[in-house]
């Protein structure tokens, strides 16, 4: 009784330390850590395990391993240690175990026969290669024999034997002549599969005396010859004339003439044989037979059919080859010889056993001290091979003990490991045909995390696609991996990731936000790391102006267009292709930067034409067909369609088949592309035609096919470009003969309709398919396995018979057959039915839910039994419906969702539920015939999870030291709030943040006033609400305290909370930022409004701008007109929600008042304000290169520099000094100094009417710097080169941001340069 109770115990710990396997660690291929990471001995190269080798040359016995530490070698040769040292002959590779005989220098090959096998050893294990046998290759002299002639009678069989030496490995056999030319070979002819050469029927050309056999060696590359074989073939009539030259012609005697022979089987003899192969060998059965005529061989399987894939028919049919056997191809396979006088067969049959092949070969581990795994060794094979099992070469039984390992047949449990049980297990599978040897090392580390992915990686992706994120990892134990944004950001959690077991992180929908920093944190008890990476998230690539499609004429010219945006910092390629392929190499195609030319189109241009846009990240494109036509005819030229063809004639009539002709009409200036030729039945469809068939146009006769019964009238139509012709004139009737129906009905089905009917439905044939009068159908049916005969019924020409009386949902054979009164139609095709479905009778049992997150759940069910589906399984539908919000404690109207799982699933997964809420759910199992009764409901409950950012956050009420924040609680809670997280720092004029102050509000509280803070400072906020699960996201916005009231002349302050856009120069109060602790209340929120109405005015336009506050999204107007007019106001409408717009067309000099209103609010405007353009510059009209003094002066100038001349050569000959050159120097002046070619030229003029410069924001580079110095490069786009007299300055989204002078200081050149040239408008006006 104790005995027992020890084996359930065992047994019970068994099943237990199963169940606590853990997955060992995956040990990633970085070479780097490969390198530092002890491991047991690995075989990496070895020899095969039958080596046969050349005598003549060295013995290279391949052993090669890997290991850290780098592992020892050892050999055993024929099961004892082999001592390479005492060998002088054996040497092994230096860092290998790879042996090398010298074989050239002395040694025999056959002295080192036997069975050798490499052991590969470090501190961690030992791994063993297979027992390698060597054997040198042989290759025999030929015995000698004594051949006799061979003499045969024409028509007999022969068969001349080669029996080559026996050899290593066996020769390849041939037959040659003397004059080393293959003899030819023929169904007559031919060399089995032994090297002998057969017979069926020998012939006078027969006749040779050098038929010599061949054997190839191909180890050593030798050819052995075997002794010429003469074969004479005496034929019928040379031998009666030398019977009648030896015989008085009193004796009656004469050969007899060649007699035909029915088939004998020459190999292999007797009807039986058998044959053995091996699992994935080649299959080679062979049958040759003797007869006249020559036979011909076919081969059958009895009872089954040839494998399609893989059988091949070699030497004229007589031998037959099945690639990659397996047990399936056992059987008996049967040879035919047949000819005209009868036929021989031969079954061979055919047992395929097996080597031992791996099912699960074992496979290295690598866990951590105290965990749990297993080696598992499964192989197959006929007969079933034993598995054994050693550790580190030594069988496993006599190896030192570990009390953390247990085999249990096939399987090696481990529990609780430790550094010591790390070791090499061999398991050895094996038969009596072969067996397999595997290595599987088990390797205990204890290792800190470590990172693998580079430092800083950066990966780019394209907005709203997925972004995956590596973090490359190794740690023993397995470490955990956590993701944060930025360096000091939150943990990631939500459902907007995905964390993948590799340390992926996923961002499924990859937004602009979404890119910055991002860092992964792995640790486990030994250690902790991380990394960084970087993600820029781009625009995608668009094409804005897609290519047309395009009607052109011949010889024209066509352009298509391919207008794209794209992401700044990307570089897009653009490829046109024609039909999906490359442009014609034809100077007539020009492609341009965004458009292709075509020119002097042809017809073959015609066609698709595609552009594609590529970039390193995305690819778009977009296609447009191109329609060539002729071009307009002269005048004098009329085209049409062509004239009906006429006079039809119909000659050469048969049963089947009728030669039509005709004479075509006249063309109409078009040639005659073709003839289409329609037909009508005037039998079974009088007046309907029906095409037959199309011809060239050159031709003017054509044979047609016909059917049997059918009243034939034919009918002819010319085509040419412009197109069809009216049709010509019937041909006289043609009735052909009735005939058996040649069809039977097409698309046979069987589907009941009711739980005990068979609705049998079929497409009926068409009139002339009939071939006769009396059309009807036989309709036959039986019971599917079950041995019934067939019911059959003749119905009339109908598509459907119902059979009643079936029994529910079982499957019927089912076949339709066509019949007139001439008979039937060939045997038809049986298709399977099946009887009406019922409703299916229970409903799925054992439902479970499981609840993985807050939006997701798993649920399980046990399937029906089959029998009670009682039709076609379809799947099971889920009903689910939201009971109640465990927040709001709400009920609402319930809307019940259904999830359909097709086949015979027993689990799905339920997305898109909300988070803290109650659920409940049945199953139901669906059939064709509709759905079961539901499964009791089962309730459940998603737990709380983090809510959504808060609906809206706003600022208001802006003082010197006070701020006023209004927010919309989650859309979304998803749990009860428990507060809101209010974060907010200053922003510097560069930009820089300042300390971060973060207060915790209540989650009843929906608004906040900040009290001391820094004055005409910009401060940032965030926001997120919580529960107890976490933080949602956050919602971000910007705003400005204001300055002093005393400098606020002539300022115009940004919106309230617009959150971007700010010209720096607002922010050009003192860099020292005073933090204070800021207070807070509340406060109620403020009713929309308009003010700050502030206008920038220049000679023919004006920039107005404002401040709103308000609700989100306000459409809003500009309304203006001149000051003191009473003419209605001119209305202009905004453009989205800007706070800006740009008045144009204004006249100059002129007074005009403003204001601003919002749509859909009445009443709802700001307060008027005046401005006045400036005055028109008349000097831009004049051209001052016509004026009369502009001429006078330039004469004079021209005068004064040719007396200076004079005077400066007068002075030179008379020895003097100029002393204008060093006055030049010692008062150089910046403003005469030669301008230098690459700095010193005139900058670009652009209008600033351009319609596309409207709302375009300046260049960055437009800015005076902050050292004063101005640069070509840095003033190019400047308004102030563009226009005088202008009293305002606009930043970079168009808004007024203070004053400034038109003209510019002379400040210094920065280094070498020179200064900025003047800009042609300001060069002329001080010119003059």
């Amino acid at each position: 009784m104790m005995k027992k109770k020890s084996i359930y115990a065992s047994r019970a710990s068994l099943v237990l330390i199963l169940c606590q396997v853990i997955s060992a660690l995956d040990v990633p291929l970085d070479s780097k850590l490969l390198e530092e990471l002890l491991q047991p001995p690995t075989i990496t190269q070895q020899s095969p395990k039958d080596y046969i080798v050349d005598p003549r040359e060295n013995i290279v016995i391949q052993c090669e391993a890997k290991g850290k530490p780098p592992p020892s070698f050892s050999w055993t040769r024929n099961g004892t240690h082999f001592d390479i040292d005492k060998d002088a002959q054996v040497t092994m590779k230096p860092n290998s175990g790879t042996l090398v005989v010298n074989i050239m220098n002395g040694g025999k090959a056959e002295a080192y026969e036997g069975v050798y096998q490499c052991t590969a050893r470090n501190e961690r294990g030992a791994a063993i290669s297979n027992n390698i046998v060597i054997r040198p290759s042989r290759s025999p002299l030929w015995t000698k024999e004594k051949l006799e002639p061979n003499q045969v009678r024409e028509g007999d069989s022969l068969v001349l034997h080669c029996r080559p030496p026996v050899g290593l490995p066996p020769p390849i056999i041939f037959w040659m002549d003397n004059a080393f030319q293959r003899l030819p070979q023929s169904e007559r002819v031919s060399q089995g599969l032994n090297g002998d050469l057969y017979f069926s029927n020998v012939q006078p050309e027969d006749t040779r005396e050098d038929y010599i056999c061949y054997a190839r060696f191909n180890h050593t590359q030798t050819i052995q010859q075997k002794q010429p074989i003469s074969v004479k073939v005496f034929s019928m009539d040379s031998l009666n004339d030398t019977i009648a030259a030896n015989l008085s012609d009193t004796d009656i005697y004469g050969a007899k003439p060649v007699t035909e022979r029915p088939p004998v089987l020459l190999t292999p003899t007797g009807s039986t044989s058998t044959k053995v192969e091996l699992r994935g060998n080649v299959l080679l059965l062979e049958c040759i037979a003797a007869g006249l005529p020559t036979p011909v061989i076919r081969w059958i399987k009895e009872g089954g059919e040839l494998p399609a894939n893989r059988t091949f028919f070699e030497n004229f049919k007589k031998t037959l080859k099945i690639i990659d056997v397996s047990e399936a191809d056992s059987g008996n396979y049967k040879c035919i010889a047949r000819n005209t006088l009868g036929s021989a067969h031969h079954v061979i049959s055919v047992t395929v056993k097996a080597a031992p092949y791996w099912i699960t070969a074992p496979r290295n581990l690598v866990l951590s001290p105290g965990e749990h795994g297993t080696l598992i060794c499964r192989a197959n094979g006929n007969p079933k091979p034993n598995i054994s099992w050693l550790a580190n070469g030594v069988p496993i039984a006599i190896a030192p003990e570990d009390p953390s390992r247990k085999v249990d047949g096939d399987t090696i449990i481990f529990s609780h490991v430790q550094e010591r049980s790390s070791a090499v297990y061999q398991c050895n599978a094996s038969n009596e045909y072969g067996y397999l040897l595997a290595n599987a090392f088990v390797n205990v580390l204890a290792e800190p995390p470590r990172i693998l992915t580079p430092v800083n990686k950066l990966y780019q992706v394209i907005a709203d696609s997925p972004a995956l994120l590596d973090c490359a990892y190794f740690g023993s134990p397995k470490p955990e991996i956590e993701w944060f944004k930025g360096v000091k950001g939150s943990i990631l959690r939500g459902n907007e990731y995905v964390f993948h077991d590799n340390g992926t992180l996923e961002i499924p929908v990859a937004q602009k936000d979404s890119a910055g920093t991002y860092t992964c944190v792995a640790r486990n008890e030994l250690g902790k790391t991380q990394n960084e990476v970087q993600l820029e998230v781009k625009d995608p690539t668009m094409i804005i102006k897609q290519p047309e499609y395009q009607v052109i004429q011949r010889y024209g010219q066509v352009s298509f267009e391919c207008i794209i945006k794209h992401d700044s910092t990307l570089l897009p390629t653009i490829i046109w292709l024609k039909d999906n392929d490359e442009l014609p190499d034809d100077e007539r195609f020009l492609v341009g930067k965004d458009n292709l030319t075509i020119m002097n189109v042809t017809d073959k241009d015609d066609g698709t034409y595609t552009c594609i846009v590529n970039t390193t990240l995305d690819s778009v494109s977009a296609s447009a067909v191109l329609t060539v036509v002729a071009a307009p005819p002269t005048p004098a030229i009329i085209y049409a369609r062509p004239n009906p063809p006429f006079d039809l004639e119909l000659t050469g009539q048969l049963e089947r088949s009728i030669e039509l002709s005709w004479i075509p009409g006249d063309e109409n200036n078009s040639p005659i592309i073709s003839f289409v030729i329609e037909y009508e039945d005037g039998l079974h469809e009088p007046g309907v035609w029906h095409y037959q068939t199309e011809v060239p146009g050159s031709q003017t006769t054509v044979q047609l096919k016909l059917s049997p019964y059918v009243n034939y009238s034919f009918r002819v139509i010319a085509v040419n470009e412009i197109g069809r012709s009216q049709p010509s004139e019937p041909s006289e009737q043609y009735l052909t003969k009735s005939a058996n129906p040649d069809e039977n009905p097409s698309n046979v089905q069987g589907i009941g309709s009711e739980p005990d009917n068979l609705v049998i439905t079929w497409e009926s044939l068409k009139g002339f398919q009939s071939n006769g009068p009396g059309l009807q159908y036989k309709v036959s049916w039986r019971q599917k396995d079950v041995d019934d005969e067939w019911t059959s019924v003749i119905v009339a020409n109908v598509s459907k018979y119902i059979v009643s009386g079936t029994p529910t949902f079982v499957p019927y054979e089912i076949k339709v057959q066509a019949l007139n009164d001439l008979g039937y139609a060939p045997e038809p095709s049986e298709v399977i039915g099946h009887s009406g479905e019922d409703l299916p009778m229970v409903a799925p049992g054992n439902v479970q839910v499981y609840v993985i997150n807050s939006t997701l759940a798993k649920v399980h069910w046990d399937p029906v039994p089959l029998k009670t589906v009682r039709g076609h399984l379809q799947g099971y539908k889920v009903y689910y419906w939201k009971v109640q919000s465990l927040s709001r404690r709400s009920r609402r109207h319930v809307e019940k969702k259904i999830l359909t799982f097709r086949g015979n699933k027993t689990f799905g997964m339920l997305p898109g539920l909300e988070p803290y809420s109650s659920y409940k759910l049945n199953v139901r199992v669906v059939n064709g015939k509709g759905e079961g009764p539901a499964s009791p409901d089962k309730v459940f409950k998603t737990p709380e999870g983090v809510p959504s950012s808060p609906s809206f956050l706003k600022i208001t009420n802006p003082t010197l030291d006070s701020l006023t924040l209004e927010w919309g609680s989650p859309t979304h809670p998803n749990g009860v709030l428990t507060s809101y997280v209010l974060k907010f720092q200053p922003i510097n004029n560069t930009h820089e943040l300042g300390p971060l102050v973060e207060i915790r509000i209540p989650a009843n509280e929906s608004s906040l006033i900040l009290k001391n803070l820094n004055y005409s400072t910009r401060y940032k906020f965030y926001i997120n609400a919580q529960t107890s699960v976490g933080s949602g996201s956050q919602i971000t916005e910007e705003a400005v305290t204001i300055m002093d009231e005393g400098k606020m002349a002539g300022i115009l302050h940004p919106a309230v909370g617009a959150g971007k856009g700010y010209s720096e120069t607002l922010f050009a109060a003192s860099p020292v930022m005073h933090t204070v602790t800021p207070t807070f209340s509340k406060v109620q929120p403020l009713y929309p409004r308009i003010r700050n109405v502030t206008t920038a005015a220049a000679e023919t336009y004006a920039n107005i701008s404002w401040e709103y506050e308000g609700p989100d999204h306000a459409n809003f107007y500009v309304e203006y007109g001149v000051a003191g007019s009473k003419e209605d106001w001119k209305k202009e409408t905004v453009n989205g929600s800007r706070s800006f717009f740009v008045l144009k067309g204004l006249t100059p000099g002129t007074a005009y008042k403003v204001r601003v209103g919002a749509e859909g609010l009445s009443g709802f405007r700001s307060s008027e304000d005046v401005f006045e353009t400036g005055p028109a510059m008349a000097s831009r009209q004049v051209d001052i290169a016509t004026q009369g003094w502009f001429i006078g002066l330039m004469c004079a100038v021209a005068l004064l520099i040719l007396i200076l001349l004079i005077v400066c050569f007068i002075r030179r000959n008379k020895g003097g000094k100029y002393p204008v050159k060093e006055k030049e120097d010692a008062h150089a002046d910046p403003e005469i100094q030669p301008m230098k070619e690459d700095d010193g030229t005139f900058g670009e003029y652009r209008s600033l009417e351009s319609d596309a410069e409207d709302h375009k924001p300046l260049k960055k580079g437009s800015r005076t710097p902050s050292d004063r110095t101005v640069k070509k490069e840095d003033s190019d786009d400047s308004l102030v080169d563009y226009g005088e007299g202008v009293n305002g300055q606009f930043n970079e989204d168009g808004s007024f941001i203070g004053q400034y002078s038109g003209k510019k200081e002379k400040e210094p050149a920065e280094g070498n340069e020179s200064s900025e040239a003047p800009s042609p408008v300001n060069a002329m006006n001080s010119f003059v």
